[in-house]
């Protein structure tokens, strides 16, 4: 009886440990800046299957700046 209770009780807790993965939306957008302003505009969208945390972290990944035709520019991304 003991460990039946034990059991049930460890498995409870286990089923709300465990993360559940879902689809999360990282949007990212592109803005350049110039002498004249800045100028944003979307650039891209990932889906992740995974927690909350992974896919906020690889979301980030996608996160840079630089410098092309267009000018200097920024890629800012954030899950929605």
């Amino acid at each position: 009886m003991k460990n039946t209770i034990l059991l049930t009780g460890a498995l409870f807790v286990a089923m709300f440990t465990v993360s559940c993965k879902k689809d999360y939306t990282c949007n990212c957008e592109k803005t350049y800046t110039s002498g004249s302003g800045t100028t944003t505009r979307n650039y891209s969208v990932y889906t992740y299957k995974d927690t909350r945390t992974r896919a906020e972290t690889r979301c980030n990944a996608n996160t840079s700046s630089g410098t092309d035709l267009g000018g200097n520019y920024a890629i800012n991304c954030a899950i929605k």
